[in-house]
């Protein structure tokens, strides 16, 4: 549904320029809930802003729903909703007037108005204020109204910027549960620089620095990659040299560290090569010799480590 090609921005004197973006390339498709992460200053609003046809680009091509971002862009914008990092409000309207008056800007009939206000109020959870001003909500429901605007006429594509940006602790697991339950319906790409957005909100990641796209694959793919290989923590009951015997013999295991051992149960952590599936095959080698497993686990995927390598420290 987005599609980038070699997008390429610049700002400032053509003598020196400052590159914003720097032939950027990558695909999202429905279903996604695609997450752009990278250090503040990165390239990240600036992209958004050319895929919402805010910005144009100084060269590349970019097609959203199938329209061209610089040729079609009343096509592209009538199919996205998007929430920059300031939520475009009006703090002297009522909450069901600014909504309203949304479905009036995105020109929708008026046959249709009001199922699409109850909608977006359902779905963001606004109706405990929609008797208020929005100069008197808190900045958790404000994002909230950001984003039912967003939705108000139902686009397939949403595109956030810092959807969470300035919100407590509570409002941030809300907006990221929405965001969560919109991506199972809509291709969802918002802009991050917080590592626990990503985990805990995204099928995929983009990390962009410095202008540039620097990976592009899920948290768990992105962080195996940068460990070099697979961690399993295995605890299993059984005589201990065989045990260890059988370890040896293991092409995909690349080294095995005894841990501790309690009565007669021993652990192990386990480093094998990627792509083995090595939890599998180990659990088939606990059974095929009669061993007793009592834990099996591999270790959680980390994307500080993998943003930490392909990021710059001083940015982070």
């Amino acid at each position: 549904m987005i599609e980038v090609k070699e997008l390429t921005k610049s700002y400032g004197p053509s003598y020196a320029p400052t590159v914003a973006v720097n032939k950027v390339s990558f695909q999202a498709h429905a279903g996604e809930v695609l997450g752009f992460l990278g250090p503040n200053g990165a390239g990240k609003t600036t992209t958004m802003r050319i895929l919402t046809c805010y910005l144009s680009a100084d060269s590349g091509s970019a097609t959203v729903a199938g329209y061209d971002v610089f040729e079609e862009s009343i096509e592209v914008r009538k199919r996205i909703g998007y929430l920059p990092e300031s939520a475009p409000l009006y703090t002297d309207m009522g909450v069901l007037e600014y909504l309203n008056f949304m479905t009036q800007v995105r020109q929708l009939p008026k046959s249709e108005r009001k199922e699409r206000i109850r909608s977006v109020i359902d779905t963001c959870g606004l109706e405990a204020v929609i008797q208020k001003d929005i100069g008197e909500l808190s900045k958790g429901y404000r994002q909230r109204l950001g984003l039912a605007q967003s939705l108000i006429h139902d686009p397939p594509i949403l595109i956030l910027d810092e959807p969470t940006s300035g919100l407590d602790p509570n409002q941030i697991i809300e907006i990221r549960n929405l965001i969560r339950d919109i991506g199972q319906e809509k291709l969802v790409l918002f802009s991050t620089h917080i590592l626990s957005e990503v985990s805990a909100t995204c099928s995929r990641v983009l990390i962009i620095n410095n202008g540039a796209i620097v990976a592009n694959g899920t948290p768990e793919e992105l962080a195996s990659q940068a460990k070099g290989e697979e961690v399993v923590h295995i605890a299993i009951r059984g005589p201990q040299e065989a045990v260890e015997a059988r370890f040896d013999e293991l092409d995909f295991v690349s080294q095995w560290t005894h841990v501790e051992t309690t009565d007669d149960i021993v652990g192990y952590q386990i480093n094998a090569t990627q792509e083995s599936n090595a939890a599998e095959a180990l659990f088939h080698v606990v059974v095929q010799n009669g061993w007793s497993l009592t834990e099996l686990r591999q270790e959680s995927a980390d994307l500080e480590d993998v943003f930490l390598n392909l990021t710059d420290k001083e940015q982070t």
